[in-house]
């Protein structure tokens, strides 16, 4: 995968290649809030929001990668690194859904789905 962090650096991708990531079929793990989530997000994403994250850490997949977003990119930062810590192969989106719509990535709202 290119645009991933050099070893020992939190593994990251911008949201272009996230984008080609999820239509090859990666999970999109996206840790922002109920509110949020509503107003828009990817329509390939799972919610685990961030505040719910330790307590169903084992609804995500083990041993498979996986992309984990937010609004901008630092809760979705904080997620992976935790994630990661865990044993989750947890890859950061760069920008989150801001750079995710950005790049012409799917959005779609909790009225329009």
């Amino acid at each position: 995968m290119s645009g991933l962090a050099t070893p020992g650096e939190m593994p990251e991708v911008d949201a272009a290649a996230a984008v080609e990531l999820v239509a090859e079929g990666m999970l999109m793990v996206d840790v922002r809030e109920q509110d949020e989530w509503d107003a828009g997000h990817s329509p390939d994403a799972i919610l685990v929001p961030l505040s719910e994250l330790a307590e169903r850490v084992a609804e995500l997949p083990t041993g498979t990668r996986f992309l984990v977003v937010c609004h901008s990119g630092m809760r979705s930062l904080r997620a992976t690194s935790m994630l990661r810590n865990g044993g989750r192969d947890a890859v950061n989106v760069v920008g989150g859904m801001i750079a995710w719509s950005g790049t012409g990535g799917a959005i779609v709202s909790s009225s329009s789905t």
